[in-house]
């Protein structure tokens, strides 16, 4: 499963939920330094989805905000997940 992220590095706390304009929000408190967001967002999504780090790939957007992760071996709850997340208003 294949979906789009933005990340909002340097944020007070870290969260994930909420849609903007297609994309799940994924805040890190992490600086966009060094892949140092991109670590920490995966860290979040890896939580978020209860999966290990392995199982999510960055396919596109290293250095960008917009970001394109798979999650391999995705299943029905997986993506009742992200259809929860999307619907969360974003904080």
């Amino acid at each position: 499963m294949r979906f789009s992220v933005i990340v909002h590095p340097g944020a007070q706390r870290v969260s994930v939920g909420g849609d903007y304009a297609g994309s799940l929000i994924v805040r890190v408190s992490a600086p966009a330094i060094d892949n140092k967001a991109n670590d920490a967002a995966l860290a979040a999504l890896a939580t978020v989805f209860s999966v290990r780090r392995s199982s999510l790939h960055l396919v596109m957007g290293q250095k960008s905000r917009r970001k394109v992760f798979e999650l391999l071996g995705a299943n029905d709850a997986h993506l009742a997940i992200l259809e929860t997340l999307l619907a969360t208003p974003a904080r």
